[in-house]
């Protein structure tokens, strides 16, 4: 099963359902959806999408993550999906800050790991001018069902971003605002809906070379 690629916004192809999906698919219809999840962290992205992009920030956050003392934890958070991006809010330990979004123009990929197969992981875009303006924030789910069941409700939000902003440049010019601009990276977004086994087997060696 092959990855959409990346594109500017269109409606995305939907790929042949595996019967170990059926679990796990989600449409628009069903956003919002939120899933309980621990949030492993963040690190730089070299690149927008693809997971050779962010496998080796996964691999880093892990295992820091591991090393944790015992009287630390990755917070315990709502993480909810709709079409307006993801929303994450920190339930325990609290936090000064527990609550933080990513709109859905800002997400450039979502991948469950194939090495932490329980993980999430999703590369945002923060101001261009940034020197490091490529962000992977990583969260790890219950089970391994459940984090492919994430990144296919990102795939629905991805799709019904791409229908409105299609609707958006095909209609009047006129209509859209400044706050409506869209710049040419953010237009751009991929969701890899292989399973893990079938990342391994087609992009492991190419996919993970530094």
């Amino acid at each position: 099963m092959a990855s959409s690629t990346p594109s500017t916004p269109s409606t995305p192809r939907t790929p042949p359902t595996p019967s170990s999906d059926l679990d796990t698919q989600v449409n628009v219809e069903d956003l919002p959806i939120t899933f309980k999840v621990k949030y492993i962290g963040s690190e730089p992205s070299r690149g927008l999408w693809g997971i050779k992009y962010t496998r080796r920030p996964v691999d880093l956050m892990v295992g820091v993550a591991k090393q944790l003392p015992p009287n630390r934890v990755l917070p315990n958070c709502d993480l909810k999906v709709s079409t307006a991006g993801v929303q994450l809010e920190i339930l325990s330990p609290k936090a000064s800050i527990n609550n933080w979004s990513y709109p859905i123009d800002t997400i450039s990929y979502g991948v469950q790991d194939l090495v932490y197969t329980r993980v999430f992981a999703m590369i945002v875009v923060k101001d261009d001018s940034s020197p490091h303006p490529f962000e992977v924030h990583a969260f790890v789910c219950d089970s391994r069902a459940m984090a492919r069941k994430l990144t296919f409700a990102l795939a629905a939000a991805f799709q019904e971003y791409s229908r409105v902003v299609k609707e958006t440049t095909d209609g009047d010019d006129q209509l859209a605002t400044p706050s409506d601009a869209i710049t040419p990276t953010r237009q751009k977004f991929a969701i890899d809906l292989r399973t893990p086994e079938e990342i391994q087997a087609g992009e492991l060696e190419q996919e993970t070379e530094a």
